[in-house]
């Protein structure tokens, strides 16, 4: 791949190297703007075939980062770091993987500021821990340490909120009772986001590739249960993908039965292709940087000195945002990830995050 031609095409920004031999440390950080304020975005640790996958992961993901913080109104710019775990490093004992995060903090800290990690695929608040005791740029951490702890439930939180916009704004409902909403992933923020449906009234069917979990999150929800590979199928009003990324494919759209699609995971759309044929069948799709940012104003909220009711504020506000991207598309005539990436270029080209 042409780095130079991928950071340009992004909208880039700063990408940064990262080896440190003793601990087996192979990281790089992208930095994909820092107008807004210190970039901020997660740390993910997964095995990659490439150099090139990692490159092209990291810059995407960092571009995310910045679109998301603009959609959320925070004063940061977006970066991501990933780190090119080994083939092995489920078989690391725990000292092994505390040297590899205390190197990885000071690769971070070598940044001064510009780059704000915290917490993605693969790494937990117990990884970040050990991320603060080489630099101070570092966020969610444990509570006892001076973070907020595990940011689902906000994410959670957030989805539900985005849920009731599109009730509103799309469907023309006051409140969730009685809509039917099939959720993809009952895992942390899933679970989450099933019981904040529940208790809103929603009726729920639930999938999940661990069984157990599965079946434990519907006796307590009174969920019904289908195979992971019929979820999206199910004749509802809502699906919300809360697994894996690249789960709505152009394949699957004409068998989508529902009306819309609003879920945590991200990178829902395989392709830009997905998106289009969603509007052409009257499919609302909530673009999943904005309805999934939650965690994200949680885990910032700490830059300043957490305040959780802060925290759950802005989060709130998430309808606010779901109901402006809902508004501008109708007006647009666009897709709703086509007008939320222009709200957030917007944001990011003023220079502010305020209203």
């Amino acid at each position: 791949m042409n780095i130079f031609d991928t950071l340009s095409n992004l909208g880039y920004g700063e990408l940064h190297l990262g080896h440190d031999a003793p601990s087996g440390l192979r990281a790089l950080v992208g930095i994909h703007s820092t107008k807004l304020g210190p970039a901020i975005g997660g740390s993910r640790i997964r095995f990659y075939d490439t150099e090139a996958d990692a490159i092209d992961d990291v810059t995407r993901l960092a571009q995310g980062m910045a679109y998301k913080a603009a959609i959320a109104r925070l004063p940061h710019g977006g970066g991501k770091a990933v780190i090119m775990a080994p083939a092995d490093l489920q078989k690391w004992p725990a000292d092994k993987r505390a040297d590899l995060f205390k190197a990885f903090g000071r690769f971070v800290d070598h940044l001064d500021g510009r780059y704000i990690t915290t917490e993605d695929s693969g790494t937990s608040t117990s990884d970040m821990d050990v991320v603060r005791t080489t630099t101070k740029h570092v966020l969610g951490t444990s509570i006892d340490k001076g973070g907020s702890g595990d940011p689902s439930p906000f994410t959670a939180l957030g989805c539900r909120r985005g849920i009731e916009a599109i009730a509103n704004h799309v469907f023309g409902k006051p409140d969730l009772k009685g809509l039917h909403v099939a959720v993809q992933g009952v895992g942390h923020v899933g679970a989450h986001l099933a019981r904040e449906l529940q208790q809103a009234g929603c009726k729920l069917t639930i999938c999940d590739v661990d069984p157990a979990r599965r079946q434990a999150i519907a006796a307590e929800l009174g969920a019904a249960v289908v195979d992971v590979d019929a979820i999206l199928e199910v004749e509802c009003d809502i699906v919300s993908p809360c697994a894996l990324g690249g789960a709505l494919t152009e394949a699957l759209v004409p068998k989508l039965k529902c009306k819309a699609v609003a879920g945590a995971a991200n990178n829902q759309l395989r392709t830009p292709a997905v998106g289009k044929a969603l509007m052409a069948r009257g499919i609302f799709y909530a673009p999943d940087y904005a309805i999934n940012g939650g965690g994200l104003i949680n885990v910032a909220e700490e830059f300043a000195g957490y305040n959780a009711a802060n925290a759950r504020k802005k989060t709130m506000a998430i309808y606010d945002t779901i109901a402006e991207i809902i508004d501008r598309s109708k007006r647009e005539k666009a897709q709703p990830e086509v007008i939320t990436d222009r709200i957030a270029e917007e944001r990011i080209a003023a220079g502010t995050h305020t209203s």
